[in-house]
């Protein structure tokens, strides 16, 4: 066996699984420290906060009597108040409940008024929430917006230059075609022929000159879907793809069509990768068969087509503009909102059968995903942790029993009764919602081992 061979595997899976736990403990600790702080405000006592499951690596106990811990097992956490019988807060411990006082019993959470336990048991999900959006608008702050003028910030590499075109360069027209500003840029582009060189009117200086320059939008990735074909096949951002099956192209429509067009069909692509590190650019040439993917409509469900998952834009990046925080926040929260409904729509599709079940993946497809963003760089694998919380906080909403979304019905059930379910009712619906819970991560496990 060459051992050697074997390096690259056990690298790929140390680095693989250390981003999926610090991704994931950063979720669990944000999720679980808002039901702690609301418990704490709401005069609920808790007496372990924990970061993980089995045998205990640290802890202390602060002067509030809660245990904070780190366990040996880094897949999740709990906070356990005061009276509860285990760490899912699913029923009272009869005999702790029985030896406190009316005073104390208000401490607990099976004690404590209903609009406590309830704003205790939502606030999970929403600091999952919050968290996002503090995310998204904190890289929306420091990344910045393009400006409204079209003015050129910087050039990427292509393999038969950016011809004159420079960085300050402001675009007022491409081939013939004026532009009004980035949003009007992208349908200039699409007119266009594909042609290699393209004629630019730039202003310059104070002067408008014309200077040609490569197609727009060359086939260029932009950025690599993770657990796509072409991640799988090694294509990176910055590559460029000169030619399929042995025909050049000159624009990223040409490869989409292309994609759309074989059906699945294996093609050979040729790749031009600019130089990295002070190394040469280099050509390369690789073989791969587009995926059936399945991407929502801006209206609402999925469409289903082939793709090789790459993203494609200009070769040229736009100057920046400072955004501040009060136009941060709603767009952060807008994103939030359309990751939440776009996964909602995917599991209704999923379950009516008209998109493909290999969408919902397990901890292992989570794993590899989380593993595949934190390579590209920290900025992408901060963003992946704030698409991860949505879709936890909105998994923990679900009416399930064991998740909070669970809890939250038995509380409305509590508030239009006046009474709470019966303890041989709530034990039968813990049980279910365990059945469910193991349930879907059978089948999602099982879709990370089937599904390509």
């Amino acid at each position: 066996m060459d051992f050697a061979a074997l390096i690259p595997v056990f690298g790929n899976l140390f680095w693989t699984a250390a981003a999926f736990i610090v991704a994931l403990s950063v979720i669990v600790a944000v999720h679980e420290y808002g039901h702690y702080i609301v418990g704490r405000l709401s005069g609920i006592h808790a007496e372990v906060f924990s970061l993980g499951f089995g045998p205990l690596l640290w802890s202390r106990t602060d002067r509030r009597g809660t245990r904070w811990q780190i366990a040996a097992l880094p897949f999740g956490g709990y906070v356990k108040f005061l009276g509860d019988a285990n760490a899912a807060s699913a029923g009272a411990d009869t005999t702790t409940m029985a030896a406190l006082t009316p005073e104390e019993r208000r401490h607990t959470m099976h004690g404590a008024p209903l609009w406590a336990r309830a704003a205790t048991v939502a606030a999970g999900p929403g600091f999952n929430f919050i968290l996002s959006i503090i995310v998204f608008s904190l890289i929306f702050v420091i990344s910045g917006a393009p400006s409204d003028r079209l003015v050129i910030g910087s050039l990427n590499a292509l393999p038969g230059g950016t011809g004159g075109l420079r960085a300050g360069d402001e675009i007022l027209a491409v081939g013939g075609r004026s532009t009004a500003g980035w949003g009007d840029l992208g349908a200039v582009a699409e007119a266009l022929p594909p042609e290699a060189q393209v004629t630019y009117r730039v202003r310059r200086d104070g002067a408008e000159i014309d200077v040609p320059g490569p197609f727009p939008m060359p086939p260029r990735a932009e950025a690599v879907s993770p657990g796509s074909a072409a991640m799988a096949m090694g294509i990176e951002k910055g590559d460029v793809i000169t030619a399929i099956d042995g025909r050049p192209i000159q624009r990223f429509a040409d490869l989409q069509a292309a994609v759309e067009k074989g059906q699945g069909a294996p093609m050979r692509l040729t790749l031009w990768r600019p130089g990295r590190d002070g190394g040469a650019s280099h050509d390369l040439s690789l073989t791969l068969a587009p995926r059936e993917t399945d991407l929502p409509k801006p209206g609402g469900g999925f469409e289903t087509s082939y793709k090789i998952g790459l993203a494609g834009d200009f070769f040229f990046a736009p100057t920046l503009r400072k955004v501040s925080l009060g136009e941060a926040v709603p767009i952060a929260a807008e994103q939030t909102w359309t990751i939440a409904r776009t996964s909602l729509s995917a599991l209704w599709n999923v379950a009516a059968g008209q998109i493909s079940s290999c969408n919902m993946r397990g901890p292992i497809g989570i794993a590899e995903t989380t593993g595949q963003v934190a390579s590209q760089g920290i900025s992408d694998f901060i963003w992946f942790i704030a698409v991860l919380s949505t879709a936890i906080g909105l998994m923990n909403l679900f009416p399930i029993p064991m998740l909070d979304g669970g809890h939250l019905v038995f509380y409305t059930y509590e508030w239009a009764t006046g009474r709470p379910l019966p303890p041989r009712v709530l034990n039968i619906a813990m049980t279910v919602g365990l059945m469910l819970v193991l349930a879907m991560m059978t089948f999602g496990l099982t879709n990370d081992i089937i599904c390509p």
